[in-house]
């Protein structure tokens, strides 16, 4: 007898017939496969179809998850960063607007003694942002830098009424706070795979405010007849209603991704035990790094603050007008440059681009001097020139260096704690500079001298830049072997 075969199943079986059947089918159409009935095949019904599913960016994704904020939030950041540390100069930099002509202070210039003095407390709140700011929680930043920069302002105001022998004091006061306003508005965009770009836009105010807020000073100077001691601030109480908007600004920056964490490890603040593991994670290779910006910091000084004696050395009577707009070109063409960085998304290989670019700039600054001196370059081309090969380098640091470096190292960290105390020393060298101009015999010739801290402290920082990058390299590939994991 044979067995009748149900309706539908031609196979003979319930399970494995139908099974089969929809395998078969499933060629033909793969909705099948997602529960359609197999009567609707023919005679779909549209109002039944199962939409598919979309997959979903995965965490790795490079699309920019809300969380991590859009390039428009991150562009709104950046300016906000750029116009705090704008408002910052405000507090900082117009009384060298003034002249303080005939004015002494124990037996030396008083303009003198008022920037050795803010000079010293900024130099000190470099060293005590070591701490506090690797320290300090996110959730406390806006309101720190406010209190640091209203700080300030207090010490400006009773600097105009004080008694001459208390003014020094008062602008120690007033560079106290303000040395540490950088670190805060860094660690708003350090971590992000678009940190470069941001911070690039950030350093950018180096270039523009300290002209801007002298040029405000000396406005209220020449068309108001300001006291010069009233002058600083005034020209701060200008800028506080923005330093409130940017600062409110830029505290609404969203927190970095999914992405941003995978590639550029999650920013924190860290105890003193792990700033410590972290540094001895690498110390030849993080060591050096810092000399190589102690290197930089003291030629720049030399170069900006003996200008006057450089330019007179070479027969310029006068600074070249179209100098200045040239230094802002280079500036910006550096800021730039180390900002396009962020289009290299392995860390290692964005930080070796970033030494050879270094070691290029150390190379052209350390030969300036030579073609200079056979009559190649004309004294405004040798002054650009080195600028240029000196501002390259500055920026990475502040962009690129310690931002890839931290992620590399595979140690709780972040950038600020690393940035500042490459500052502190830093600003150390500053302050030995100023002490030998102060010392220095005013019929000596500068140009000499210049020349050869140029060639000098450039081959000795390539040198010591070399050295680093192979520890960096050496500690840096072990760890990935030791991880299994590839940067």
């Amino acid at each position: 007898m044979t067995a009748e075969v149900p309706a539908g199943n031609i196979h003979g079986t319930d399970a494995g017939g139908e099974a089969s059947h929809r395998r078969t089918l499933s060629r033909i159409n793969p909705c099948i496969l997602v529960g359609i009935p197999m009567s609707e095949l023919e005679n779909p019904n549209p109002d039944k179809l199962q939409q598919p599913k979309v997959a979903q960016p995965p965490t790795g994704s490079t699309t920019l998850h809300r969380s991590g904020g859009s390039r428009f939030q991150l562009a709104i950041a950046a300016v906000a960063a750029f116009s705090t540390y704008f408002c910052m100069y405000a507090f900082r930099k117009p009384f060298t607007a003034a002249t303080f002509d005939g004015q002494q202070l124990f037996g030396l210039e008083l303009k003198s003694a008022l920037v050795v003095s803010q000079l010293c407390g900024y130099m000190a709140s470099k060293f005590i942002g070591i701490r506090v700011l690797a320290e300090l929680p996110a959730r406390r930043r806006a309101v720190t830098i406010l209190a640091l920069i209203g700080f300030a302002e207090v010490a400006l105001v009773a600097f105009a009424y004080a008694p001459m022998p208390v003014r020094p004091i008062l602008l120690f006061l007033n560079g106290l706070p303000l040395g540490m306003v950088f670190g805060i508005v860094l660690s708003y965009l350090e971590g992000r795979l678009q940190t470069e770009a941001m911070a690039a836009v950030l350093c950018s105010s180096f270039i523009i405010s300290s002209g801007v807020v002298k040029s405000a000073g000396r406005w209220l100077i020449d068309t108001w007849s300001m006291n010069e001691f009233l002058m600083p601030g005034i020209v701060g109480g200008i800028f506080v209603v923005p330093l409130i908007l940017s600062v409110f600004v830029l505290q609404r920056t969203p927190p970095p991704n999914a992405e941003d964490l995978r590639l550029r490890q999650e920013r924190r603040p860290v105890t003193r035990d792990e700033r410590w593991q972290l540094w001895r994670s690498c110390p030849t290779g993080l060591t050096g790094l810092i000399i190589v910006y102690i290197a930089l910091t003291v030629i720049r000084t030399i170069r900006d603050d003996f200008g006057v004696e450089i330019w007179r050395s070479m027969g310029v009577t006068e600074k070249p007008s179209v100098f200045a707009t040239t230094e802002i070109f280079v500036a910006v063409f550096a800021s730039v440059l180390n900002g396009m960085l962020i289009s290299i998304r392995g860390n290692l290989a964005a930080l070796r681009t970033t030494f050879i670019m270094m070691g290029l700039s150390f190379l052209i600054v350390a030969l300036s001097p030579v073609l200079f001196r056979q009559g190649e370059l004309s004294p405004l081309t040798f002054m650009v020139t080195c600028g240029a090969g000196l501002y390259i380098p500055y920026v990475a640091f502040h962009t690129t260096v310690f931002e890839r470096l931290v992620p590399l190292l595979r140690q709780p960290g972040n950038v600020v704690f690393l940035m500042y105390v490459a500052d502190a020393f830093g600003y150390l060298g500053y302050s030995l500079v100023l002490t030998t101009r102060a010392v220095l015999d005013p019929q000596t010739s500068v140009l000499p001298l210049f020349c050869q801290a140029l060639t000098g402290i450039s081959v000795l920082a390539g040198m010591i830049l070399l050295i680093a990058w192979i520890n960096i390299r050496r500690t840096v590939t072990h760890s990935s072997r030791t991880s299994h994991r590839v940067d």
